[in-house]
């Protein structure tokens, strides 16, 4: 599966780095989770899967990581749909306010699931094309090791969390760490995935932009490109490149001009502007 990467400056020293929406709804249902239609809905049937056949251990994890991921989804599912002021209602409200606190870097990470196979990155054609896949290795580097590091530190907190099942309350911080176990394992699972598909292949790249000859194996109009059968292809645009030059002054990119390029590359917009305000 082919996923495209929009990169581009947003405000300052400061990039975004996002996923088109179209081609990430499938891996990527809700905000909690993902459904996955082979994943097992019951205890039985998840031992049954693990104790029945023969994968290694990691499959099994990955098997485990998606059963629990369905249950918070369904939780969340009916936290959702409760009625305005009832508790349950009152805590979904609490998760949306812990969830707007999700770095951007994190939610981009978690989009770049095992399913995909090559990537199409789309950046400003006033960039350097070896600047913009460098900038990629290098969230993709650094997200390895930040959620390497929080996931093992939310699992080792999960225990400590269940001390307030004693409590007559939904046990809220449990949920919330659980959450955060498993966002941080899927940003790692990504980020590591994310440098194995910018960094396999021919590191050489062609040194011009406007030459069709050099970009017809694979029908751009123009761009620069990696060698046939990597799975990166640099692709710039003129047209992100205009819209970029809309700006609030200090403030980095206007909000009519992130508007229209989420508008036009298919981009969350909520997620584009907290790279705006990370700063």
């Amino acid at each position: 599966m082919r996923a495209r990467l929009v990169v581009f400056p947003i405000k300052g020293k400061n990039w975004c780095f996002t996923r088109s929406i179209n081609d990430s709804l499938a891996s990527s249902s809700t905000t909690l989770g993902s459904g996955h239609s082979q994943t097992p809905s019951t205890l039985r049937e998840l031992w049954r899967n693990i104790s029945s056949n023969s994968k290694p251990l990691n499959a099994n994890a990955e098997l485990l990581i998606d059963f629990v991921s369905l249950k918070m989804n369904n939780a969340w599912i009916g936290l959702e749909k409760a009625p305005q002021g009832t508790l349950k209602n009152k805590i979904h409200l609490l998760g949306l306010r812990l969830l707007s606190r999700v770095k951007p870097s994190e939610i981009f990470l978690k989009s770049i699931s095992k399913e995909i196979t090559d990537v199409e990155i789309t950046y400003p054609s006033s960039l350097n094309a070896r600047l913009v896949r460098r900038r990629l290795r290098h969230i993709a580097t650094r997200g390895n090791i930040i959620h390497k590091k929080y996931f093992y530190g939310s699992v080792a907190l999960l225990p400590l969390s269940t001390v307030f099942t004693v409590l007559p309350l939904p046990n809220i911080p449990f949920f919330w760490i659980l959450f955060r176990t498993y966002s941080h394992w899927r940003a790692l699972q990504g980020s590591e995935k994310l440098l194995q598909l910018v960094s396999d292949g021919s590191s050489t790249l062609n040194s011009s932009t406007g030459n069709e000859n050099e970009t017809k194996h694979d029908g751009s109009k123009y761009g620069i490109h990696n060698s046939v059968g990597s799975p990166w292809v640099l692709q710039p645009s003129k047209e992100l490149e205009e819209l970029l030059h809309r700006v609030d002054g200090h403030d980095g990119l206007s909000k009519c001009a992130i508007s229209d390029i989420c508008k036009i590359f298919d981009l969350n917009t909520n997620d584009v502007l907290k790279y705006r305000d990370s700063m």
